[in-house]
């Protein structure tokens, strides 16, 4: 069983001090907590593309820096987005972007 435990100054950059890994092309993934649900900072380089994927449960992405867009609009620093289980879309940062994403299942990659 993990112990709970506090990241300080997410939204100020304490998001910096994660050990990031390669991800896909363009992107950088710190897991926090892997698992069911998982949890993770991703950080997309500008002009960076997560293909597209299907949403097996709920996924929860806060914005932190930059923006990310997908089919449904543009998503500044700040905001929130909930993608319902059996959603589907592809994100591409056009300026580069970090994000706080919690999954409550795994993504299922298109192809």
């Amino acid at each position: 069983m993990t112990q709970p435990f506090q990241i300080e100054g997410i939204l100020d950059g304490g998001w910096r001090n994660l050990k990031f890994q390669p991800f896909r092309d363009g992107t950088e993934i710190a897991h926090i907590m892997q698992g069911e649900p998982a949890l993770a900072v991703l950080k997309y380089q500008p002009g960076a593309i997560v293909p597209r994927h299907k949403h097996t449960g709920a996924e929860t992405v806060l914005v932190l820096e930059g923006s990310q867009t997908d089919q449904r609009g543009t998503y500044q620093a700040g905001s929130l987005v909930v993608n319902t289980e059996g959603s589907s879309h592809d994100v591409v940062s056009h300026d580069g972007c970090v994000v706080l994403v919690q999954w409550s299942r795994p993504i299922a990659f298109d192809g």
